[in-house]
């Protein structure tokens, strides 16, 4: 088994098919949602990350093969006054569990943040998500926090 891990280019029809692929595989698992990816991300996602500059997909590939993804989005930590990478979505196919590959993928993530000087990662998860979530445990990463007497950071949302 060889893992390779690049950059998606979103102007690549190949690339952007495999994004539209594990993307909406990853939709209808019921840690995506369980609902198949929208007809207008499914037309216009890969041309609409190219337009964000900010934006940064890896694929993975197990022995050529697509396998899993991650797309994440640079922001700014106005304390460190310096720039942060959030994970926003890491899929792995079905088939293809198991291998590390959302490892390899974080380590790539967090190796791209290094090289952009970022001061942290970010990402949620479903608290159900056990096996996630124990990925990003051994990965590094934990609950977030100012001041432990505080509690720890929810992750909120408004539908618009």
């Amino acid at each position: 088994m060889t893992i390779t891990i690049r950059p998606a280019d979103y102007t690549d029809a190949a690339d952007a098919a495999i994004l539209i692929d594990l993307l909406d595989q990853y939709a209808r698992d019921p840690m995506g949602g369980g609902k198949p990816l929208g007809e207008r991300a499914r037309a216009h996602l890969a041309e609409a990350l190219a337009a964000r500059p900010n934006a940064l997909t890896l694929l993975a590939f197990d022995d050529g093969v697509p396998a899993g993804l991650l797309n994440a989005f640079e922001g700014f930590s106005t304390f460190a006054c310096r720039p942060l990478l959030n994970v926003h979505d890491i899929a792995v196919h079905p088939d293809h569990r198991g291998k590390g590959l959302a490892r390899h993928l974080l380590d790539a993530a967090e190796a791209e943040a290094r090289r952009r000087d970022c001061c942290k990662l970010t990402l949620e998860v479903l608290s159900g998500n056990t096996r996630a979530r124990s990925v990003y445990e051994a990965a590094g990463y934990h609950a977030y926090e100012l001041d432990p007497e505080m509690g720890q950071a929810l992750f909120l949302e408004k539908a618009l």
